[in-house]
């Protein structure tokens, strides 16, 4: 078992039909959640930010191909019906299930379709990881693979599920992630382990710097493993959440590299991560990514502009284990630069020297392919 069947309490079932998919995950206990800062907010998340007030979830169900973003007052109606849909299926109560779409924005749910597919997938909910991986592929849209992670302790594990390639800047990447916990956590406890762990993962990772109208991220605690330390429950949900968010970063739509930013020596972490999400924002850093071009110049103008106050001439970067400046001196060997842009992974370390603020980001390259798969995105 990859992930969130190898928790204790979980099962899930998928299925996928062209563009449409969907996927049901069954689990019981404390619950908590993250959700997408654009105001533009999908019908699906409008219903779980009133839904997780009480702190407690049975199930999610999850559709794919269709957004149900900027459908007004239908589309949080049909949202509700969705989760009633799943409901009456499952034998629960409409209230306990969660849900979550994505897909083209401005479409109308296929509710009878999804009814369909939700009475086909429910009989093979199970623990084993050919059902984890129905779920996982259900919820793909451009996605290349399934996205899975794990984290066991001697005490307690934590899986998570993930979908997302482009429309990726979370800020809480199109992103949805489910992550599950056989650990017993009151839910005011999982929401603060959730958003540190989200704020140190997901939100630090830029494919396109387009924030989706979709992103969520939900963690269910069933609580079959029994208490644990809330300190090593936290290192697990963030480990969790930052593998799912680097494979994010490696899938980004068209692209061939990821790209790695390392900022230390700033004045916090926050500022750290400002610094690091804006160098792997950068179009300009990320076509020289993908041209192996040793252009490191992009790398210190990105940092300069991020809002951050450094001493521009005191900074130290390097590609790799290679040097490029040194405490502001240029000291880059362009040949060996170049060769330590080669293959599928590319990390800058910087160093601002401003104090002991230090954060990692994750991006990728940007490939003529990425222009190919939105410019027909819906056609």
């Amino acid at each position: 078992m990859k992930s969130i069947c190898a928790v204790d309490g979980v099962t899930a079932s998928g299925l996928k039909e062209g563009k449409f998919g969907l996927a049901l995950i069954r689990a019981s206990g404390t619950a908590a959640g993250v959700f997408t800062s654009n105001r533009m907010r999908a019908a699906p998340v409008e219903v779980m930010m009133e839904r997780m007030e009480r702190g407690t979830l049975d199930a999610v169900v999850v559709n794919s191909g269709c957004a149900n973003a900027y459908t007004g007052e239908r589309g949080y109606h049909d949202a509700i019906e969705m989760c009633e849909i799943a409901a009456s299926t499952l034998g629960l109560d409409p209230a306990s299930v969660g849900v979550a779409s994505t897909g083209v924005i401005g479409r109308y749910l296929d509710l009878p379709l999804i009814r369909d597919q939700c009475g086909r997938a429910a009989p093979f909910l199970a623990r084993n990881g050919d059902a984890e991986d129905a779920a996982a592929k259900a919820i793909m849209t451009t996605d290349t693979f399934a996205k899975h992670a794990l984290v066991r302790t001697e005490s307690f594990s934590v899986g998570g599920i993930t979908k997302g390639s482009g429309m990726i800047a979370p800020n809480m990447g199109t992103m949805l992630a489910f992550i599950y916990t056989d650990a017993e956590v009151e839910a005011p406890a999982l929401s603060d382990i959730l958003r540190q762990a989200t704020r140190r993962s997901f939100n630090r990772v830029v494919v396109d710097g387009d924030t989706s109208t979709n992103d969520i991220a939900l963690c269910t605690a069933t609580g079959a493993a029994g208490r644990v330390d809330h300190g090593e429950l936290a290192k697990a949900v963030e480990a969790v959440c930052r593998d799912l968010a680097v494979q994010i970063a490696r899938d980004g739509e068209g692209a061939t590299k990821l790209l790695t930013v390392t900022v230390r020596g700033a004045p916090d972490e926050d500022s750290a991560a400002t610094v690091a999400r804006t160098v792997v924002a950068s179009p300009l850093v990320k076509t020289a990514i993908y041209g192996e071009d040793p252009n490191w110049g992009r790398v210190v103008a990105a940092a300069g502009r991020a809002g951050v106050e450094f001493d521009p001439y005191a900074v130290s970067l390097s590609v790799g284990d290679i040097p490029l400046v040194l405490r502001g001196e240029i000291v880059a060997d362009l040949t060996k630069a170049k060769a330590a842009m080669r293959g599928d992974t590319v990390v800058f370390d910087l160093d601002l020297a401003a104090g002991d603020g230090k954060a990692t980001a994750w991006g990728c390259d940007l490939t003529e392919k990425y222009v190919e798969i939105n410019g027909k995105y819906t056609t």
